[in-house]
């Protein structure tokens, strides 16, 4: 949220001063809660270990004892245990019929009301029109989000004029390097099936 508003306070032809008390949150030795601790999932609480944050999750299966001390991260097994505790909760799961909608208004009034919710898996994933309202009315601090329903949102949407949440255009895995090794990874996949050999990325392994 600072960093896109504080972009545009810096190039703007109407500032004359940055002001002292425009204060943003700390992450260091903050809680991120992630929900789905798949391999995504799991690369974030590693990068987001570099920073201290005490790190809790939720997922289907718990992951082995040695996987959790590695980034240490600690599991709920329910899902408002982490909204509950957590001043970040990231949403890294797949879109499927249990996970349609799974941030709600519930679930958003369990949050603090100093979090952030960040999505970085698929819009559907979240009542928008929920969080909408949580958004306007301060239920929640924040919020970020890499993907929506539908993409790209009309352009009248409420979640366009609010000014605690960044939107950006699923660009999660928009690099240069991530899109060339996916290219590999599909055609690596392809001859495997052509050459009658075990699938190495097999979406529903047998």
């Amino acid at each position: 949220m600072y960093l896109h508003a504080g972009c545009q306070i810096a190039v703007s032809p109407d500032t004359k001063c940055f002001a002292v008390d425009w204060l943003g949150v700390e992450v260091t030795g903050a809680t991120l809660g992630i929900i789905g601790m798949g391999s995504i999932g799991y690369k974030v609480a590693q990068r987001a270990r570099a920073f201290n944050m005490r790190i809790l999750y939720h997922n289907r299966n718990r992951r082995r004892k040695e996987e959790e001390e590695a980034v240490g991260a600690h599991y709920c097994a329910k899902m408002e245990d982490l909204l509950q505790q957590s001043d970040f909760v990231m949403l890294v799961v797949n879109l499927s019929a249990e996970t349609h909608k799974l941030i709600g208004k519930k679930e958003l009034g369990l949050m603090k009301p100093t979090a952030t919710l960040i999505n970085i898996s698929r819009g559907a994933v979240i009542d928008q029109d929920a969080l909408v309202d949580a958004l306007q009315n301060k239920v929640i601090r924040a919020a970020a989000l890499d993907v929506t329903y539908p993409e790209p949102l009309p352009r009248d949407h409420p979640l366009l004029n609010l000014n605690n949440v960044i939107i950006t255009p699923h660009i999660g895995t928009a690099t240069v390097q991530a899109i060339s090794m996916m290219a590999e990874e599909a055609i690596a996949n392809m001859l495997a099936v052509l050459n009658g050999q075990p699938i190495p990325s097999e979406v529903f392994p047998k």
